[in-house]
């Protein structure tokens, strides 16, 4: 949860830790391989052309370059589903063709969509297919941020400790080949498995040195999610005035930036912080924010998001009737969205609240 194999300044792995109890932050489940996909139509045509012998290979690149635009879409937009079906066929042409560049990216976003409809076992082979591609090129660049993909993936699915080691070892490629911004990239990550352990004190100084190389390298995504991770690690402690400051600057860096996902994850954060301390203006504001970027981006899954963010809000509150309007819009697109498990968890999470009142 995207190679563009690779333009690493795009190559940041995201993941939420929280306190033990606390499974990690939906949101960054689709999110956790942001890379090159969110490029431009040109950006991806410029960086997967090759000449080609025949006007066939030509015809076969040029529906196979279509094909993953539209997959990149697709998922922006939501649609699991559909980006499987278009990475496959993209997959299949740039089989024929022999472009294995082209393949790893796919099979980057092939595995960020399986993720978003919780197949693991898919999601995992994708990422694997595209760490041998990395390898049998001997592209350690590749190698760096795919072993970090797949870190990040084993953490979401619970196992800590593998998590570490392949983390570890992309850390190791990185010193080894003077790689800074692999190097930032991992020690982040490094932070999220020491935090997902909870030592948040350790995680806290291996996010603050990751800043160090991310900003050296003028990576202004990995540092805002550097700074997200940071405040992760902050919320988890109880430590809300820097839980606040750590968000509050991810949330400009990746506003000038323009990196709504970091964006996003900052204004999330935010709210968690601000709803903690009794703010509850402050995070109404901020969700308001929220749902007017979402709406921005055409983003039915985040206009979603932003609906159950309001719901509990307002549930925490005991404004029921509201409570209750937000969670039947959120369920409304999650309906669009096709999403059944979603539809099902929202309709719970009702059921619940209309059995307390």
């Amino acid at each position: 949860m995207k190679q563009r194999l690779v333009f690493p300044r795009q190559l940041v792995c995201v993941g939420v830790i929280s306190r033990p109890q606390v499974l990690l932050h939906s949101f960054l489940l689709f999110t956790f391989f942001l890379s090159p996909i969110a490029a431009d139509a040109v950006d991806i045509t410029q960086q997967l052309h090759r000449p080609l012998n025949s006007s066939v290979g030509r015809q076969s690149r040029d529906e196979a370059d279509s094909l993953l635009r539209i997959g990149q879409q697709q998922y922006a937009s939501g649609y699991a589903d559909k980006t499987i079906a278009s990475c496959l066929q993209a997959l299949e042409l740039y089989h024929s063709i022999g472009d294995l560049k082209a393949q790893g990216l796919t099979y980057n976003l092939l595995a960020k969509a399986y993720v978003q409809i919780d197949s693991a076992k898919e999601a995992e082979d994708a990422l694997r297919r595209g760490l041998a591609i990395a390898r049998d090129t001997k592209d350690f660049q590749s190698q760096i941020f795919v072993l970090n993909n797949i870190g990040t993936f084993l953490l979401q699915q619970g196992e800590v400790s593998a998590a570490g080691k392949t983390v570890e070892d992309a850390l190791a490629i990185a010193h080894g080949v003077k790689n800074i911004e692999g190097e930032g990239l991992s020690l982040s990550n490094l932070g999220l498995v020491t935090s997902r352990l909870g030592d948040y004190n350790k995680a806290i100084k291996l996010y603050e040195n990751a800043l160090i190389f991310r900003r050296q390298t003028g990576d202004a995504i990995g540092e805002a999610n550097t700074l997200n991770n940071l405040g992760d690690a902050y919320l988890a402690s109880g430590n809300y005035q820097d839980t606040i400051a750590s968000y509050g600057e991810a949330m400009r860096t990746a506003k000038t930036n323009r990196d709504r996902t970091n964006e996003l994850r900052a204004i999330d954060g935010l709210v968690k912080a601000h709803t903690a301390v009794g703010r509850y203006e402050r995070a109404f504001d901020l969700l308001e924010q929220r749902l007017a970027l979402a709406k921005e981006l055409q983003n039915l899954r985040e206009e979603l998001k932003s609906f159950e963010s309001y719901a509990q809000l307002y549930k925490q509150q005991g404004n029921y009737l509201t409570a209750r309007n937000f969670y039947e819009r959120a369920i409304i697109l999650a309906r669009t969205l096709e999403d059944s498990k979603q539809e099902v968890q929202l309709l719970d999470q009702l059921t619940k609240m209309l059995q307390r009142k």
